[in-house]
């Protein structure tokens, strides 16, 4: 019996095998190993010792190489927390395992290895998850919940603002982020591109400028301060989109900017402007600015908040109960999609169509508790 066939018809918490144990895996770990409806059986890492590691931190019965997680038995989610240009490698493996995937951000690096993987997890009847899962979380369901109600009136327009003078001034390894699939569009625009998503609906074109203002930086901290690395990609990010509705979006991803501005999501409809919290957090509170009011309205921000690891817990309950999950493949691929155009407008300096589509994700119930057993 294949490992697919045997997990058929299974019941009770789900089971999930992490496969990275590096910094990242912390975050996840918080939260899966306390998730009733999870159970972590197993971490793996190339890194034994590492993956040894953090399963005595959390209490994980098995560890070791990859082989160990695609393997086990009980295990139905692989939880990908490799490197980038790893992850439609290891996730076509755990797909050809016969096990559902959930991927940290981004889904791929390019569009054809994107797509194939979406393909090969089709084709065997599997799903696919995607960071980021914040748009779960109770601060972006609270404004998502107010667009949906019309308390903004009809969403016009956006803006999004990450800049940063980059990570290399505290990251004591920071040359993979200025490498090719990193930069700050591939490395934050998940996460504001997601939202945007989720307000506006599929992106259709996009243009875009961008700009490297040096060739080469130096690491700051750390062990390796000091050293030089080649910058690959742009570094500064000016773009734009225009979703189905015909909305339209601005959209500032840069490591080039002295002075921090971090989260910054605004959108304005036919009745209001709405400030959304920062989309790489699972929490905060709305502004609403309505014609007539001399100052914003504070909301707050209802519903769970628990961190990464959520879009897991509702993928695992959404195989149980048959339904779609909300942090789909399709929804991670369009973003990729979207940032594979924006490279392609600033080569060519013109607007490029983007031909994939993103799926709706329902609104996560504001009981929705992550730390109820329901399955």
């Amino acid at each position: 019996m294949s490992i697919s066939a045997a997990k058929e018809g299974r019941s009770g918490p789900v089971g999930v095998g992490v496969i990275g144990a590096g910094n990242i895996s912390k975050q996840y770990l918080d939260n899966l190993t306390v998730f009733p409806d999870l159970k972590v059986h197993v971490i793996a890492d190339l890194f034994e010792e590492a993956a040894k590691a953090r399963a005595q931190e959390y209490g994980i019965a098995e560890w070791g190489g990859v082989d160990k997680a695609l393997s086990h038995p009980d295990v139905e989610i692989i939880v990908n927390l490799t490197i980038p240009a790893a992850h439609v490698e290891v996730a076509t493996a755990a797909v050809n395992a016969g096990m559902h995937v959930w991927t940290e951000k981004p889904f791929s690096l390019d569009r054809e290895s994107g797509s194939g993987l979406l393909k090969t997890a089709d084709a065997a009847g599997l799903r696919l998850g995607c960071a980021p899962d914040t748009f779960l979380g109770a601060g972006l369901q609270t404004a998502l919940r107010m667009i949906r109600r019309g308390e903004i009136g009809t969403p016009l327009t956006a803006m999004t603002t990450f800049q940063t003078p980059g990570p290399e001034s505290w990251h004591p390894n920071p040359a993979f982020l200025f490498q090719y699939g990193a930069g700050p569009l591939f490395d934050m625009g998940p996460y504001y591109l997601t939202t945007l998503i989720q307000a506006f609906g599929s992106i259709r074109k996009v243009a875009a400028a961008g700009s490297k203002a040096k060739d080469v930086r130096i690491i700051g901290s750390g062990p390796k301060a000091g050293e030089e690395f080649t910058v690959e990609v742009p570094t500064h990010v000016s773009a734009m989109a225009q979703f189905e509705s015909g909305a339209s979006s601005h959209s500032v991803f840069s490591f080039e900017s002295p002075r921090v501005r971090m989260g910054f999501v605004e959108i304005t409809g036919t009745e209001a402007t709405m400030s959304l919290p920062d989309p790489n957090y699972f929490t905060g509170d709305i502004k609403l600015w309505r014609i007539g009011d001399e100052d914003w309205t504070t909301i707050p921000a209802t519903g769970p908040a628990n961190g990464r690891g959520m879009g897991v817990l509702d993928m695992a309950r959404s195989i149980r109960a048959g339904v779609p999950h909300r942090a789909t493949g399709e929804l991670a691929y369009h973003v990729l999609d979207t940032m594979v155009s924006i490279s392609e407008s600033i080569d060519s300096g013109t607007f490029v169509d983007v031909e994939s589509s993103a799926p709706d994700s329902p609104a996560l119930p504001e009981d929705w508790a992550p730390e109820t057993a329901t399955i």
